[in-house]
């Protein structure tokens, strides 16, 4: 296993506990972190470059994040997930300091890009397999829902400095010292709170570590797979582009979106945190699928900055539903002496959406503009939505059955 399995005895116990109020902290700061650096399309059209480079850019990085998490989810089930999160948090602080000062879009770009979405991405993979092995397998949805409700936390405080900084600071390079060095102070301290939540762990490896692609083939985690990828796709689409569409209508800025998607999906998540057992995560996903598009099919008629919250909105609510399930589905295949693995494959379908839709989506803006973005990634979430529907099953038995098997894999971790 990756971590001590200190896993309630009695569904009773508490599962909302000091540890778990630690983690959350920790996730409000990673992702208000990370909220500030959306205005990195800025800073590569600052120095000259277009938006399909920010494409190019923003997809190296993920790339390369990916290939890192085949090799992330194996260290963590050989070394414990403590080593491998406090090296992710020492990787995302060097990429986002070398970004404060980064002044040319030479190699060194990408190269502080990609430490510092391999940063990122290590940093959450963590988090997730770290509290979702500590619940019963009949609340992991919830307690997934609930972490990630932290996220909108953060991404309300992220965009609303953001926003602030670059009206009160001159145009330039103040701008982005700030955007990105703030972000790279947060990551030390994000680095201490992981060392206070992981200082009790005991590592117990599993006899045998197969790598991440064997796996994934014998565990693959179906459909859901898809779903993770347009994931990756909206969250390119309002973290990357949205903030050109922002400048070149004058809207203000971005803190009013993200104001309200994090507000909507905060609320959201909380009133929903037990669909899971309720309505069914296979329903959840259809719902948040069209949630997203919906919201990109209304962002292009946007003339004025109050008009963002209707779409902003609806994107949260997309979000909110999304996540846990994805997470909670994509993963439950894989044996828990492996859900290491298992979640780093399943994010790792996340970053797939942004490499392969961001240099799409930025070249569709440079030939075409930005509304035709829109309505493109409009129509695949649809479609999307649509092949899901028709194809999943949408029993709520369905997500109840897996309760057997996680005994069944419990005995067998018994017998290794």
């Amino acid at each position: 296993m990756s971590i001590t399995p200190i896993v309630p005895g009695n569904e009773e116990e508490p599962i909302y506990n000091r540890l778990f109020w630690l983690c959350y902290l920790a996730n409000v700061i990673l992702v208000t972190a990370n909220a500030l650096t959306f205005r990195f399309a800025d800073l590569i059209t600052y120095l000259g470059g277009t938006e399909e480079l920010v494409g190019d850019i923003v997809s190296c990085g993920v790339l390369v994040a990916l290939v890192a998490r085949f090799f992330l989810g194996q260290g963590i089930d050989r070394y414990g997930v403590r080593r491998l999160w406090a090296i992710s948090a020492v990787i995302f602080v060097i990429g986002a300091a070398g970004l404060a000062f980064s002044r040319s879009l030479g190699w060194e770009i990408f190269a502080f890009r990609t430490f510092f979405a391999t940063g990122i991405a290590g940093m959450f993979t963590c988090s997730v397999v770290h509290i979702q092995q500590r619940v019963p397998h009949h609340r992991r949805t919830e307690v997934i829902g609930s972490l990630g409700s932290s996220g909108f936390v953060g991404m309300i405080l992220g965009t609303q400095v953001s926003d602030f900084m670059l009206k009160w600071l001159p145009p330039g390079n103040d701008q982005f010292y700030a955007l990105f060095g703030i972000p790279a102070l947060l990551g030390v301290f994000y680095f201490a709170i992981v060392l206070a939540v992981t200082r009790n762990d005991v590592h117990r490896r599993p006899r045998v570590t197969p790598a991440a692609h064997q796996l994934l083939f014998r565990y693959w985690p179906g459909q859901v797979v898809i779903v993770a990828i347009m994931m990756g796709l909206s969250f390119t689409v309002v973290s990357v582009f949205l903030t050109r569409f922002v400048t070149q209508r004058e809207l203000g800025g971005i803190g009013t979106f993200f104001a309200g998607y994090a507000i909507s999906a905060f609320l959201i998540r909380i009133l929903t945190r037990r669909w899971g057992e309720t309505v069914g995560r296979n329903k959840m996903i259809t719902m948040g699928l069209m949630g997203h598009a919906i919201g990109h099919l209304i962002l292009p008629s946007i003339t004025q900055e109050w008009q963002l919250i209707g779409p902003s909105i609806l994107c949260g609510f997309g979000h909110a539903l999304l996540f846990p399930a994805v997470v909670s589905l994509g993963t439950e295949s894989f044996p828990k002496h492996y859900r290491g693995t298992g979640t780093t494959i399943v994010l790792g379908f996340f970053d797939a959406g942004a490499i392969i839709f961001a240099p799409i989506l930025g070249s569709i803006i440079d030939k075409w503009g930005i509304v035709p973005m829109f309505y493109t990634s409009a129509a695949v979430m649809t479609l999307t939505a649509s092949v899901y529907t028709v194809t999943a099953n949408h029993g709520i038995s369905k997500d109840m059955a897996d309760v057997p098997q996680e005994l069944c894999v419990s005995l067998e971790e018994a017998i290794d």
